[in-house]
């Protein structure tokens, strides 16, 4: 018995101290896969959302599930845009904000759009969104511009 004891005991703290060094080494890598979206995401939620936008082009009915997947995808695409923004959202936040505008969601349609124009304006849906926002009759100054204004009313 103590001889069994006196293999294991060593043999636990060995086991122990490789798990110790291997378990920094996996969060490191978990972090790392942190940083960025996956691919997976964006497709995931891309896929959705297409579904949704064609439903809406097809004039059929949406549900109220449809509804609740409308409101869960925005609220998932608002999410990852607090971890990271990152250009890939821009067509998503465009095509949500498209959906919300067919339904005569104005005020929801209106807020992805101003979300293209401060964080992806230099992306193709950054005049796209400014555009509708126009045709839209809302009023467009991108923090640039209202510099520009006040540098010219200083001088």
């Amino acid at each position: 018995m103590k001889q069994t004891l006196s293999v294991l005991i060593p043999l636990a703290l060995m086991i122990a101290l490789i798990l110790n060094q291997a378990l920094p080494a996996d969060a490191a890598k978990k972090n790392v896969k942190k940083k960025g979206v996956s691919q997976e995401v964006l497709t995931d939620l891309s896929s959705k959302i297409n579904a949704l936008t064609q439903k809406v082009y097809e004039r059929e009915l949406y549900t109220p599930e449809d509804s609740k997947n409308l409101i869960t995808l925005k609220l998932q695409l608002d999410e990852q845009m607090d971890n990271l923004p990152e250009a890939a959202f821009a067509p998503l936040y465009f095509k949500i904000g498209n959906i919300y505008r067919l339904r005569g969601e104005e005020k929801d349609a209106i807020v992805c759009y101003q979300t293209i124009l401060e964080n992806f304006s230099d992306t193709a849906y950054g005049p796209k969104a400014k555009d509708i926002l126009s045709q839209m009759g809302i009023e467009i100054k991108l923090p640039s511009e209202s510099e520009e204004d006040e540098f010219e009313e200083e001088i």
